[in-house]
């Protein structure tokens, strides 16, 4: 079975949440991170910079947020056929880790960077249901989870970005995301 390694209050949360989404049977070990057992040799022998979340799938050993939900995506979810389909996918997984997440969550840059990033996503979720369009994929545990931290961890009026504000809504209504992350 597959093991998901997480502290108490960490992105483990995204990929419970996909794991959910998925219907793929997981064991969570919960490390306890204020004693330091993400330190510790038996799970830096599966990351070795000691962070949270990580998983083991078999004899296969994975970190990073985005890497896990990408490989969960390829192994067990509905990853498109084409490389180009799939480099969309990709390149949004990475948007979330790398440009949206800090975009919002580093105060230097936030004042900056929330119009510059949530008015685009309000104008594609103007359109459409979900990031990609009808159904909800990967893209939207990335980039939604980071959205929904929102109004868990700031107080950031987002009344300028409806459609963000409903999608927001949505993807906390579904219930493997009240499993994971509720």
């Amino acid at each position: 079975m597959l093991k998901l390694y997480g502290g108490a209050r960490s992105r483990a949360s995204i990929v419970k949440w996909y794991l959910e989404e998925l219907s793929v049977p997981y064991e969570f070990i919960q490390l306890d991170m204020q004693s330091g057992a993400h330190q510790q040799p038996e799970f830096l022998a599966i990351n070795p910079m000691g962070k949270v979340p990580a998983i083991v799938d078999g004899d296969f050993q994975l970190w990073e947020s985005g890497a896990i939900l990408l490989y969960l995506a390829q192994k067990y979810g509905k990853m498109p056929a084409t490389l180009e389909e799939q480099a969309q996918i990709i390149q949004w997984v990475i948007f979330g880790n790398a440009t949206l997440g800090p975009g919002i969550f580093v105060e230097a840059s936030r004042e900056r960077e929330t119009p510059k990033l949530l008015t685009p996503l309000n104008e594609i979720l103007e359109r459409q249901p979900f990031l990609l369009g009808e159904e909800l994929t990967v893209v939207d545990v990335a980039v939604g989870s980071i959205l929904a931290y929102i109004p868990m961890m700031l107080k950031l009026d987002l009344s300028e970005y409806p459609a963000v504000v409903t999608y927001i809504q949505r993807l906390s209504k579904r219930s493997a995301f009240q499993k994971a992350m509720g």
